[in-house]
Order: structure tokens, then C-alpha cells, then sequence
């Protein structure tokens, strides 16, 4: 029998109970000690490009510190019964970690870098990133991270659209919903597709024309996420 398709769609809210610091402004998160101009956009970049590999490079040792949660857990143990693509916003590695087959990162990832040069230069980084540290083509990496006023990568974002179109259930996860245009993916699946949206907020509400396949779990990450797998258990058994 084929497998029911799900779309996980993943925020900070996943990572934060891991002990990871998050970009929500709601959160004390990593916004409360630094600009978002000067270390998640082009220009703060260009102004300073010490700055924004330092702070990449402190985000990359904070990552080895710290492990997958019970949310990123029960998110990649759903692929024994049912076929999971991951999309996520965060740019850490904790769904891959946590043993999740199928994720594709729309904002980058934290464990790689890039050319500035050539966007398709991408390495895998586990490391500091310095001045100097240059691509083939002998220009300077940057984080491989989509920053405010970039666009997302037009293949992962592709690919997105393709899995929101083909899924029988997504499940919003840890994420405000805020962040555009990235939380246009949930709204492309099908009509009938059962939407769950677990985050303690009430941040985000489907169209009226979903409600009657909408449910709101007003729990963190972990513990949403487990009751979210015994009602698919029950629902698809």
C-alpha cells in the first residue's frame, strides 16, 4: 500500500529546545545582542565581513554543543510509517543528526559555505571561516546562509513547491509563520490536506476554507510533536 506523504515544515521553535540560540525576536534571541543589518544582510557584509564570520563561526561551535531533541527525533522515526520530506528554516543540522533522510534547508545551511563570487561554489564547513579562506575561483567564502533582502535558492524552492503540492498532511512546527516568503509553502498543499500547526502561539490560522482539516497544538516542539504522532498512528493505522 503506498505510504501516506507528510511535509514537515520546520522553525526555530524545533531547535530551541535544544539549547540553540534562535533568530526569533520574541525569544531573547540571537537578535537581542546583535543588528540584524550587520550580520544577516549584504550590506553588513560588505561593511564588515570580520564581523559576520565571527558570528557564523561562534553559531557553528554553539551547533557542536548541542544535540537532536525529541521533536527532531519523532519527526525522522515518522519515516518507519510514512513517506516525510522535511522543509525547515533553520540552518542547523539537528533534523539530518536526528536521522531524517529527506530536508531541504530554504535559508542555507550553517555547515557549509560559499563563493562570493559564485553562489554554486558550496563546501561543506565544519570549522572557523576566515578572512581570506577563498573558493576555487579565489574569492572569499561567506556562510552559506540566505540573509534579509537575498532570494531563496530557486531549486530548493522549486522542489518545495513540488512536495507542498503532493502531501496528504503537513505539520507547521516551531515557527511564527512570519518569515516570507518561506511561509508561503504550508498554504500551497492541497485542500484536503490535514494541516497541524504546533507552536504555543497563536501566530498563525489557516484559511477559513481549511479550518475543518486544521489543528492547533499549543505546545512546544517535543512534546506537540508526540501527540501529533500518536493521532497520524491512530488516523493511518
Amino acid at each position: 500500500m503506498k505510504k501516506i506523504k507528510i511535509l514537515i515544515f520546520t522553525g526555530a521553535g524545533v531547535s530551541a529546545e535544544s539549547g540553540v540560540e534562535t533568530f526569533r525576536t520574541d525569544s531573547n534571541g540571537l537578535w537581542m545582542n546583535h543588528k540584524v543589518e550587520d550580520v544577516a544582510t549584504p550590506q553588513g557584509w560588505k561593511r564588515d565581513r570580520e564581523k559576520v564570520l565571527n558570528f557564523y563561526n561562534e553559531r557553528r561551535r554553539q551547533l557542536k554543543e548541542v544535540e537532536p531533541n525529541l521533536a527532531h527525533k519523532i519527526i525522522a522515526d515518522l519515516e518507519k510509517d510514512f513517506e516525510v520530506d522535511v522543509i525547515t528554516q533553520n540552518v542547523d543540522n539537528l533534523h539530518e543528526r536526528a536521522g531524517s533522510k529527506n530536508v531541504l534547508h530554504l535559508h542555507g545551511e550553517l555547515t557549509k559555505v560559499r563563493s562570493t563570487l559564485d553562489p554554486s561554489l558550496i563546501y561543506d564547513w565544519e570549522s572557523n571561516c576566515n578572512i581570506g579562506d577563498r573558493c576555487r575561483k579565489g574569492s572569499q567564502l561567506r556562510p552559506h546562509v540566505t540573509w534579509f533582502g537575498e532570494d531563496l535558492d530557486n531549486e530548493i524552492t522549486e522542489k518545495s513547491v513540488k512536495i507542498a503540492g503532493e502531501v496528504d498532511v503537513c505539520i507547521i512546527v516551531g515557527t511564527s509563520m512570519n518569515v516570507a516568503p518561506a511561509n508561503l509553502i504550508p498554504h500551497l498543499t492541497k485542500e484536503t490536506c490535514l494541516l497541524y500547526y504546533v507552536d504555543p502561539s497563536d501566530n498563525w490560522q489557516p484559511p477559513n476554507s481549511r479550518k475543518s482539516f486544521y489543528t492547533h497544538i499549543k505546545e512546544p516542539a517535543t512534546s506537540g510533536m508526540k501527540k501529533v504522532k500518536e493521532e497520524l498512528l491512530e488516523i493511518f493505522k
